[in-house]
């Protein structure tokens, strides 16, 4: 049999790495203590505008979606990579036949899973707005388009952060405060001069995502968080590399 006949007949070795995290993530109760805790504040957010402020919208939701994915994205992340460096089991793994490139690729579409369904309760939110009103179609679905991206972009960030080191809290902080950064560095503007505005607008994360909220999908937006997403997943490759040479 030849070797390209072997090959198809195994299993991708990111997929496998995706399952076995996946599977780790949702046996364990992190996972449903982070989604309870994020569901909580986004009903609060939502109810609060359905009730008392009479408006039958997500636009609260969207407008603090990257700050809440700032905190919770890294949540789940930190243990990624920064548990295995602890225990030593990271050596094990990349003894297998699997590259660098694997293991990261596995790890990132299970860090971008786990945050997909951490966000998915809240489309209960918009079947209750469509039942007591007429929402915009528009905007409903470029927020979550939005925020699948802002999800892989910052799974990304904290894949990496999780590569750098052994201790899950320094992984955690090390993403939050990149998301943060890449979150409301657009909320300074007003204080900088003109010349740097239009580069920082382009940096930041919260900048891309309002417009595409708007209903406004734009292919600079989604480039933005295409290329935001891969550097990431490029410089955790590039860690990993640099750390088993």
């Amino acid at each position: 049999m030849s070797e390209s006949a072997k090959n198809r007949g195994r299993p991708n070795p990111a997929l496998v790495i995706m399952r076995r995290e996946l599977g780790s993530y949702f046996n364990s109760p992190i996972a449903y203590i982070v989604t309870g805790l994020f569901l909580i504040i986004t009903g609060i957010m939502f109810f609060t505008a359905f009730f008392l402020q009479n408006r039958a919208s997500m636009r609260n939701l969207f407008s603090l979606l990257p700050v809440l994915l700032s905190f919770f994205i890294p949540a789940l992340t930190m243990r990624l990579y920064s548990e295995e460096k602890k225990s030593g089991s990271i050596e094990t793994l990349m003894t297998l036949p699997v590259t660098e490139f694997d293991v990261a690729a596995g790890k990132f579409l299970a860090a971008f899973i786990s945050s997909a369904a951490m966000l998915a309760p809240t489309l209960l939110y918009l079947a209750g707005i469509c039942l007591f009103g007429r929402p915009d179609a528009g905007p409903v679905a470029g927020g979550y388009i939005g925020a699948l991206f802002l999800c892989a972009a910052f799974s990304a960030v904290g894949v990496f952060a999780s590569s750098i080191t052994k201790n899950q809290i320094i992984a955690f902080f090390t993403a939050f405060i990149i998301c943060i950064v890449l979150t409301m560095i657009g909320e300074f503007l007003i204080f900088l001069p003109a010349p740097v505005v239009g580069f920082l607008q382009f940096l930041s994360a919260g900048e891309h995502f309002t417009s595409i909220s708007r209903g406004i999908i734009d292919t600079r937006d989604l480039l933005y968080f295409i290329s935001l997403t891969a550097l990431f997943f490029s410089l955790t490759v590039m860690a990993q590399k640099k750390e088993l040479d």
